[in-house]
This record gives structure tokens, C-alpha cells and sequence, in this order.
């Protein structure tokens, strides 16, 4: 490793092969490492079966009833794409989307005082849900075409608020809406964690809930997509674009250290009593464990169910998410469910893949998850696993180590895509540009 690069990249998780990638697309030297032997770090998609059942300690799986293990694909980290969203951005601009295969996830609901209710998705299906009684549903509809007609560049359609000032929970009291509904507007359509939205200005909560409305209208059933064979093909997607452009990459590469120079800043990295020179490093948190401090935890269950997840819908979706907001639950965060099947040749057919997932609130975590179990009915299989939530105890300016942070709770990349888009900023100093990524595939692969 003689050659000096502009930035290694440490750990195959989506969001430093994202960053990898849009680095070596802008005509960066990138050097990309992984201690594991695979791809996806934390994000990876195991296959076949039986190395999820080794992985987490059980005996292998039994064939004859869920058939060849190599026709499971199961993601340690469950989380959907919105269809309008900015990961589905930067997978297009940056020409990704050519190593990949989506498919639209059939269903989107939310949790109500015991029930399961499908999101309405526009103001006339809001008028036939069940969530809400006739005079409510009057007023939400108000509400969703106010949402749906306002532009921050014109004044004229903020009516009245100003969507950098006013809180949430103005607009909601200022159409009459009630608790319940601001619950699942804030929790299922704008996709917040936790309450604490109620207090800040409004617009980000408006753009939300458009962004899922616009995700909504490209595909109908739910704003949701979802890869074929499993979120591990997303790293992978992104490794292949960087190799194109000169990226290279290397996995089972344990990292000794870092060199920083008199200023404080890395300058190397070693790996096999060799050291690649570097002008920057960007590595999830398990790589500096000394540079990150510890948030929270989050626990996930992965559970195999013989049946689809059960909804009110006539038709049974093959895949879904639904989404139980805290209050419901008497909780301060929310509980996510993710189901997906063969559909999305993640498993054997009959099979469904259900992950129920929560931001850990007490010394029994697996309890918490217990309303989210409760909606699966019968389990094949549960695997159980608590992690970690970290964060870089700085920006990275003077060390110029860029560190991701970890995976939350939510079963969608929005959060995902905004730590990207954090660090590029701290990387570049300036905003990510979608429109400037615009490569023409055919010429780099043919140079």
C-alpha cells in the first residue's frame, strides 16, 4: 500500500459505501477496507439460513420444512426506501440503480388502540378510513390538501403559518385535528421517532408528510421499496459503481491504527504492518471506538413466520410495514414492524421474514418489543439481538476522521441518508448536489 489516496473508507455498511462511492464518481483516490470477510458490516444480508441460525447461537435450521438455505436472504438491519426519497436519489443520480432491483413493498399501516389501520393515502381515502370519525375525516382532508398545496417558495399557500416559526401542533390545533390523528399523521406519514416534533417549526413535518404522499403516488400501494435478494445487495450495488471509477476495494482487512501528523490530522492507516497514506478516513463507529460515545441501544427481532403478517386488507400483502407510534403503547419512542417474503426473493415460498424493532427504554428489552410480536401471530423462529447506538463525539474537522453513526430504530433510510448527507458536508464544506452527479456510465466503464 505504497500509494497515497485521498480517503479510505473503513467498513462496508451502506452508508460508507455510499460515501465511497460518491467520492470516487467526484474523481476521488478512495481506498476501501473491511475487517469482515463480507459485505454490509451491520447492514449485511445473511445467507444462506443456517448462518443466521449459527450467527445467533441456534442449531441449523430443519430443510424439509424451510427448504434450501441459499433461498433465504435475511437482513441483520430491516429498513424500507422511500420511493421518492433521497436514497432512491442518490442511487439514481449516481447510476446505481443498474446493478439493482427493486420492488414496491404492498402495504403501509398504523396501530391504533388495538387495531391496525391502513394509512390513508390521499385526502379522498381519508374520507373512507376507519381511523377517524366523519367530522375528523372532514378536517383531515382540509389539513392533507393544505399539506399537499403548500410551497415554501410561496407565501402565498403557507395560510397564515410561518412554516419556520410555527410549531406542529399549531397547524394541528389550527385544523381542529385531534390527538389521535396528529399521532398517526406525525408517526406513520411524517415518520418522526418521538414527539418532540410537536414543539419545532412545522416545515419539516409538512415536507414529510409530502414526501410521502409524492413516494405514495409513483406506486399506489405504499410510498415503500424494497431490493430483491435483500438490503445487502445495496452495499454491494454501490461497491461495483466505485470500482468503475477507480475505488479500490479490499475486505478481511483488520486495521492496526491510524498516523496523524503534527496538526492532529490522519494521514495513514495501517492494515498488515503496511500503511496506506490518506488525506481523510470515513469509518462506522466500531473502527474508533475512542472517537464515538454511546446514545442509546436499540433491539431488533427477526422473526420467521409460516404465514404473511395479517392486515385488514382483503388481499393479504406479501410485504408491509406497520408502524405502532408511542403513545399507543404508553412509550416514549416508536415500535417498527417490516415484513417481506418471497416476493422479494428473501426467502423459501410460504415463508415470511417479519422484523419488529424499538429504541430500548428499560432493563428488559425483548419486553419491549412484545406489541410488535403480538401482531405476527404465530413464530417459526425469533432471533433476538440488542445493539448499540453511537455517535461521533465530534465533526472530524481537525482529526479529518469521519465517522458515521449507528443504525436507529426505524425500519426506513431517511435517518440513513441524512448522516450522509451530514458527513458530506463536513467532508466537502458544502451541501450533496443531486443534480451534478450525472456520469455517463458507458464512457467510465469503457475508459
Amino acid at each position: 500500500m505504497d500509494e497515497e489516496y485521498d480517503v479510505v473508507v473503513l467498513g462496508t455498511g451502506l452508508k460508507e459505501c455510499v460515501l465511497s462511492t460518491l467520492l470516487s464518481v467526484n474523481s476521488k483516490k478512495v481506498l476501501h477496507m473491511d475487517k469482515n470477510k463480507y459485505y454490509g458490516g451491520e447492514s449485511a444480508s445473511i445467507t444462506p439460513l443456517e448462518e443466521l441460525y449459527k450467527k445467533f447461537g441456534f442449531a441449523s435450521p430443519p430443510v424439509e420444512k424451510m427448504g434450501r438455505g441459499r433461498d433465504w436472504n435475511v437482513d441483520l438491519i430491516p429498513k424500507f426506501l422511500m420511493a421518492n426519497g433521497q436514497l432512491v436519489k442518490l442511487l439514481i443520480s449516481s447510476g446505481v440503480t443498474r446493478y439493482l432491483e427493486f420492488k414496491s413493498v404492498e402495504g403501509s399501516y398504523v396501530f391504533k388502540k388495538g387495531k391496525i389501520y391502513k394509512v390513508p393515502s390521499d385526502d379522498k381515502e381519508a374520507l373512507k378510513s376507519k381511523l377517524m370519525g366523519i367530522f375528523e375525516k372532514r378536517r383531515y382532508r382540509d389539513f392533507l390538501m393544505y399539506v399537499n398545496a403548500f410551497d415554501v417558495e410561496d407565501p402565498t399557500t403557507w395560510k397564515g403559518f410561518d412554516p419556520h416559526k410555527t410549531a406542529m401542533k399549531e397547524v394541528y390545533a389550527s385544523f381542529n385535528l385531534d390527538s389521535n390523528t396528529a399521532d398517526f399523521t406525525g408517526h406513520a406519514f411524517g415518520l418522526h421517532r418521538d414527539d418532540e416534533y410537536l414543539n419545532e417549526p412545522c416545515l419539516d413535518t409538512i415536507q414529510r408528510i409530502k414526501l410521502y404522499s409524492e413516494s405514495l403516488a409513483r406506486y399506489g400501494k405504499s410510498p415503500y421499496l424494497y431490493p430483491m435478494y435483500g438490503l445487502g445487495e445495496l452495499p454491494q450495488g454501490f461497491a461495483r459503481l466505485s470500482a468503475i471509477y477507480g475505488g479500490t476495494y479490499m475486505l478481511d482487512k483488520p486495521i492496526e491504527g491510524f498516523v496523524y501528523d503534527d496538526s492532529g490530522a490522519v494521514c495513514g492507516v495501517t492494515s498488515g504492518g503496511e500503511t496506506a497514506k490518506c488525506k481523510m478516513v470515513v469509518c462506522d463507529p466500531t473502527y474508533v471506538p475512542d472517537k464515538v460515545k454511546k446514545v442509546g441501544q436499540v433491539v431488533r427481532a427477526i422473526c420467521i413466520l409460516n404465514h404473511p403478517v395479517d392486515t385488514p386488507d382483503k388481499d393479504t400483502p406479501a410485504s408491509c410495514q406497520i408502524i405502532i407510534p408511542q403513545n399507543q403503547v404508553g412509550r416514549k419512542s416508536d415500535i417498527y414492524i417490516a415484513a417481506v417474503s418471497n416476493a422479494h426473493l428473501v426467502c423459501t415460498k410460504g415463508f415470511t421474514i417479519a422484523f419488529v424493532s424499538t429504541t430500548v427504554e428499560t432493563a428488559n428489552p425483548e419486553a419491549e418489543l412484545q406489541p410488535g410480536l403480538d401482531l405476527l401471530g404465530s413464530i417459526e423462529q425469533k432471533f433476538v439481538s440488542v445493539s448499540d447506538l453511537f455517535e461521533p463525539i465530534d465533526d472530524g474537522s481537525t482529526s479529518k476522521v469521519y465517522i458515521t453513526s449507528s443504525y436507529d430504530a426505524t425500519t426506513h433510510f431517511e435517518t440513513t441518508c441524512s448522516d450522509i448527507l451530514r458527513l458530506w458536508k463536513a467532508m466537502t464544506g458544502s451541501s450533496f448536489d443531486f443534480s451534478r452527479v450525472q456520469k455517463d456510465l458507458d464512457t467510465a466503464e469503457s475508459n
